[in-house]
């Protein structure tokens, strides 16, 4: 019920601004109020089958590295240092794109883009990934499926109001809500669990958690310290001298 008020009043915009001097979809208003409802509640089904269909979305607009390739083959070397992630159905792929970039959805999909891999060691990629998948497991990848789809539902309310102003940027397209979840942006906190939840998935796997220290490095290099590569990823050396406390700490026992 606590989502549901904080949704109630954008409906309520909505429906005002259909009587200033427009006659509003009252049916567009109903679907629209429905949506808004849902994006607080989104079964974990619901949050895959979405997940799905934006990760489907994603791979169409990009070029996928085939498996067989030297991206493909490295990758899986990689992720063979990230077994028993508590991560179900994971499916990587490699972006081959010069951007430097990795996500992963609330459905296991991951996604590494080669101008990371080109730009770091295996052990560095791993941390990286390590760390997506972190946010996969902790549920902060199926709460930003939650942030997305509900903007994405209260644009679709102000649409169905019959306001021309803004209906032009009211589309609730697939492709719009993969660009949120790829582009969201976490928490700190959420970012430091993530970052804890890598460094011990790395030490289950006995793989190196120094390449998670040096990734953060090299983001760090990128912008000067201020941020990270990642919009959504603050405080590159900070985070890389709280996990190289994390080994020193883990070593001396």
């Amino acid at each position: 019920m606590k989502g549901f008020r904080v949704f109630a009043p954008l409906l309520t915009g909505a429906l005002l601004a259909g009587c200033a001097g427009s006659t509003p979809d009252l049916n567009g208003l109903v679907t629209a109020g429905s949506s808004l409802a849902k994006a607080a509640t989104l079964s974990d089904a619901d949050v895959k089958t979405l997940s799905d269909q934006a990760c489907a979305d994603a791979d169409q607009s990009n070029k996928v590295a085939a498996a067989n390739s030297n991206y493909g083959k490295r990758l899986t070397r990689i992720m063979s240092g990230l077994k028993n992630s508590d991560v179900p159905n994971v499916n990587v792929r490699v972006y081959q794109t010069k951007d430097i970039n990795a996500w992963a959805m609330a459905n296991g999909c991951v996604r590494v883009y080669s101008g990371l891999m080109d730009m770091m060691n295996d052990d560095e990629v791993r941390g990286v990934v390590g760390h997506e998948l972190g946010h996969v497991a902790l549920g902060h990848t199926k709460k930003a499926m939650q942030v997305a789809y509900t903007a994405t539902a209260a644009r679709s309310a102000v649409a169905a109001s019959g306001n021309s102003a803004v209906t032009a940027l009211s589309s609730s397209q697939l492709g719009e809500l993969g660009e949120k979840l790829i582009n969201a942006q976490f928490s700190q906190t959420q970012e430091s669990e993530a970052d804890d939840y890598a460094f011990d998935l790395l030490t289950r796997n006995k793989a190196s958690t120094r390449g998670l220290v040096t990734a953060f490095q090299k983001m760090a290099k990128l912008d000067g310290g201020k941020s990270s590569m990642f919009s959504s990823h603050p405080g590159s050396e900070d985070r890389a001298r709280r996990i190289q406390e994390r080994a020193k700490s883990v070593a001396s026992k």
